[in-house]
């Protein structure tokens, strides 16, 4: 609906003087945030005690686990090792009873032929005896049956006479005992024969005897080095199994000790977290009852500027506002104030301009809202702003900030920050000093602040926000500030 001047201005200062009952109040709630603050970041994952407890179960039982399996595979070494000397022990006793078995073979080999040896004296022996015999008796028979001619003996025993017959007969005897002695001693060398072939024979005996005994120490010991050579294949299996039971141990320990560890430096970082965030709800509640101390100071201030109020009040009467467009009838303005205050330079003008925006400190946005006297009501916008109903609101936007704040000094801006931009001096962005105007976007058309010193700055920011202290963001600003004070 659109409004008169008239009634316009009336409307205005009834809705003023609502507002400004409130202003004061809702100066004393430091809702907005200081540049000090910075914000917490999600809180990381906080394992409970329980979880924690059973994850350190788990790594000492794990531990336990792989200490006895440690033990086990030790005990299987040990047990390797001791197989494996048996092992070598029973292979040398395979060794000794293959070299005994060789001796034994020879021996017995040797003990063979000595019997052969002396089965073959013995046969000569006999041989010998019975030739001997042989031709005894074949000497005897002659010196009876033949001649003197028989022989160069029969010659000698040849005799007609009875002396030469005593003679031969004397002869005779001496033979015959010559033969018995020769018989005797054959017979004798035939008795050692037999007793040597005897001996030889009971040799062969003992000597086939240890062979025999010696395979079967043979074979034993082979037999031995079989079964052990069995256990230390067994006796291994079991040992790599251990040691891949080990091994899985090893990583389900380890395994156990990192979920254990990633819980330990969660619950660490937690706590960090926790510290932190406790630090900064400090800070916070410092910082915002710094921001209340500042907004009841400034509140304060400004309510005792009573030539603050009346120069603002006569800027908001000559004033047009700038959504009073439906309907528009020509009033005659004056153009100085009825009462001529006169206007504050310097520090003192910076100083009232910054109380005058710190005593809004909390007042919500609404865009289209503010001008000389304090917050009014929004505006529609279409978009952003009718979402959050700012048309019903109270308050400020950035560029109806501004106006308020530097109303206190006398000085009356536009409500447009793109014009606001071109209304004082532009100073480089680098040499701001408190009490300019920081702008943002192309040619000032996004957003205005007021510069505190310190890199921070008051602002109205956006919908849904209030009027708040925050540190100077340099991406977007403009290359220049605006400075209305000098």
């Amino acid at each position: 609906m659109g409004r008169t001047r008239g009634t316009t201005g009336s409307w205005v200062r009834r809705c003023r003087r609502a507002v400004m009952l409130g202003v004061t109040l809702v100066a004393l709630v430091a809702i907005g945030s200081t540049g000090s603050v910075v914000a917490v970041p999600p809180p990381p994952p906080n394992p409970g005690d329980d979880e924690l407890a059973s994850a350190g179960a788990l790594v000492q039982s794990g531990i336990g686990e792989l200490g006895a399996l440690v033990t086990l595979v030790a005990e299987a070494d040990q047990q390797l090792a001791r197989l494996d000397d048996e092992v070598a022990i029973r292979r040398e006793a395979v060794n000794r009873a293959l070299v005994d078995l060789q001796n034994a073979r020879a021996a017995a080999d040797t003990a063979a032929a000595v019997v052969q040896a002396s089965q073959q004296a013995l046969r000569d022996a006999t041989a010998q005896i019975s030739a001997a015999q042989h031709d005894f008796d074949a000497f005897a028979r002659s010196l009876y049956t033949g001649g003197p001619d028989t022989s160069s003996h029969a010659a000698l025993l040849g005799a007609s006479s009875p002396d030469s017959v005593l003679d031969r007969a004397q002869i005779l005897d001496r033979l015959s005992l010559g033969r018995d002695a020769v018989l005797d001693e054959l017979q004798r060398a035939r008795t050692q024969s037999a007793n040597r072939d005897s001996a030889a024979r009971a040799a062969k005996q003992e000597a086939d005897s240890a062979a025999s005994q010696a395979e079967s120490q043979r074979a034993a010991a082979e037999q031995a080095i079989a079964s052990a050579r069995d256990a230390l294949a067994s006796q291994a299996d079991r040992r790599s199994r251990l040691e891949g039971e080990r091994t899985s141990a090893q990583a389900r320990l380890d395994e156990a000790r990192a979920a254990f560890g990633g819980l330990e430096s969660s619950r660490a970082a937690y706590e960090t977290w926790d510290e932190q965030r406790r630090a900064e709800e400090q800070a916070q509640a410092e910082a915002e009852a710094a921001a209340q101390r500042a907004a009841q100071q400034a509140a304060a201030r400004v309510a005792a500027n009573a030539a603050a109020r009346e120069l603002a009040s006569q800027l908001a009467e000559l004033a047009v506002p700038h959504t009073d467009l439906e309907e528009y009838t020509p009033t005659p303005r004056r153009s100085t104030p009825t009462t001529q205050i006169p206007t504050v330079t310097g520090s003192a003008a910076i100083e009232t301009v910054v109380d005058r925006g710190m005593s809004q400190l909390g007042v919500q946005y609404a865009w289209g809202g503010g001008d000389e006297n304090g917050p009014t009501l929004g505006i529609r916008d279409g978009g952003v702003a009718d979402s959050y109903g700012d048309f019903g609101k109270i308050g400020f936007d950035c560029s109806g900030l501004m106006i308020y704040a530097f109303a206190g000094i006398g000085i009356s801006l536009p409500h447009y920050t793109g014009y606001q931009y071109l209304a004082g001096e532009q100073v480089p962005s680098a040499q701001m000093k408190r009490g300019d105007m920081i702008f943002y976007g192309p040619n000032a058309s996004q957003h205005v602040g007021l510069y505190l010193g310190d890199g921070q700055m008051l602002e109205a920011p956006q919908s849904g926000s209030v009027v708040k202290v925050s540190p100077v963001r340099w991406d977007g600003m403009t290359p220049y500030v605006v400075r209305m004070v000098s």
